[in-house]
């Protein structure tokens, strides 16, 4: 399987360790496209690869084998990485990457479940375990799950596609993708030139299935507190919610004041940590959308330890 890494050059740019023998973590390894290149460019450093999918990580050690014992591959959640560094006594990091949400390995393999396109068990689990999608759109009541395609997924009509939900379970469990995008279809229409209806619905069970967005926040804080002074933290984002709270996280580490704007002392006890190095998201060139048009809608953002 042909495996593009999104904005490979951009990260190799932004993501120099702070020490030519030290030790980056990619948070979330994949395929390995991005640690592959990481390995090759800097040849003395060691690099940690995290990833919850058992399958992703067997495949990344095919791919990753000849650089021997310079990598070590972790099955986990970035949101462990501190738990993950202390078991592999690793104190200190040289540099991290993270790449957010969903890969392409699964998105392609239709048995995944991840993708209306194809008929499918609705499963959408990154992992082995834990609850698949099928298990929160047959559980949850309608109020449930129309504050999950709201806050998760940004969809409009929400509510209306929860109530077709809740009304075509009541027939029969929605166990398949297939089915699940006809529910959608039954009351939101194609429109020319607009995302399929099911995109943001899909987007929104995939999310909350695996809880993208729980403990995102804490990741960036714990990825900043293992790097080393002048190393740099790099996080590629795919949709707009993890990418605000990414943006919201470097700029609180930057000092910024959270205190309520009628305090006349500030109490929140904001120090700058790091630097940002993209004041504005770094994204796809035309050339890589037209390479790789998944590439299109991530998002880089990099800040450096102060």
């Amino acid at each position: 399987m042909k495996h593009d890494p999104v904005l490979l050059e951009p990260v190799l740019e932004y993501l120099e360790p702070s020490r030519n023998d030290g030790t980056i973590v990619d948070a979330t390894v994949g395929l390995g496209g991005h640690t592959e290149a990481l390995l090759e460019r800097h040849p003395d450093v060691r690099l940690i690869g995290i990833d919850r999918d058992p399958e992703a990580l067997e495949r990344s050690r095919e791919r990753l084998s000849r650089f021997g014992d310079r990598v070590t591959l972790v099955r986990g959640r970035h949101e462990s990485l501190i738990d993950i560094l202390k078991q592999s006594g690793t104190p200190q990091i040289s540099g991290l990457l993270a790449d957010l949400g969903v890969s392409s390995m699964q998105l392609d393999d239709a048995s995944r479940g991840f993708s209306f396109r194809s008929d499918a068990p609705l499963d959408m689990r990154m992992g082995s375990d834990g609850r698949t999608a099928a298990d929160l759109v047959n559980a949850m009541d309608e109020r449930e799950l129309a504050n999950v395609l709201r806050d998760f997924g940004e969809e409009p009509m929400a509510r209306r596609i929860a109530r077709a939900i809740v009304e075509a379970r009541g027939t029969a469990p929605i166990e398949t993708t297939a089915r699940l995008a006809e529910v959608i279809r039954s009351v939101k229409r194609a429109r020319p030139h607009e995302i399929d209806p099911s995109t943001l619905t899909f987007q929104a069970l995939r999310i909350a299935t695996n809880e993208e967005l729980v403990g995102l926040d804490r990741f960036v804080d714990d990825a900043v507190s293992a790097l080393e002074s002048k190393a740099r933290v790099a996080i590629i984002s795919f949709h707009s919610l993890e990418d605000r709270i990414v943006k919201r996280a470097f700029r609180r580490l930057e000092g910024e004041c959270t205190c309520p704007p009628n305090m006349p002392v500030c109490g929140c006890g904001a120090k700058a940590i790091v630097k940002t190095l993209t004041r504005h998201p770094v994204t796809a060139s035309e050339e890589e959308i037209q390479r790789n048009p998944r590439s299109r809608s991530a998002k880089l953002r990099v800040a450096e330890k102060l």
